[in-house]
């Protein structure tokens, strides 16, 4: 059984209907959309730790809708805008992730949205199996 969340109700910058889920669940597994530090479809002002924070907790916000916490957490992709960013990212990664620390890829690309940070999330459980 797959099961989609947030579909139509996502918006983005520009107050813009997301065409995609949040999130969608397959037998077990939670693929989380990657988020940005944005809050009611506008992005935070702030630096690479303010906005690293926000994506990271709208991920985790996405997850506990679905049943999911950090130990469930399995790969987390992460997309900074500058190569500089990449300590103060990981400062926050370890506050998050210190006791369940998931694999991770982390990249430079550009981004759709202007912020420094996207970050996308896949969880399993097996009480969702």
């Amino acid at each position: 059984m797959i099961k989609r969340y947030g579909v139509g109700g996502s918006k983005g910058t520009g107050e813009q209907a997301l065409p995609f889920s949040k999130a969608v669940a397959a037998d077990g597994w939670l693929y989380v959309s990657g988020q940005t530090p944005m809050i009611d479809g506008e992005i935070i002002d702030g630096g690479i730790i303010a906005q690293s924070k926000l994506a990271i907790q709208n991920c985790l916000d996405i997850m506990a809708e679905a049943g999911y916490g950090k130990e469930d957490i399995v790969h987390m992709k992460v997309f900074l805008t500058d190569a500089r960013y990449f300590q103060s990212f990981n400062k926050v990664f370890k506050e998050f992730f210190h006791e369940h620390p998931p694999a991770r890829v982390c990249c430079v690309a550009d981004l759709v949205v202007d912020c420094m940070v996207e970050v996308d999330i896949t969880c399993f459980n097996q009480k969702f199996k």
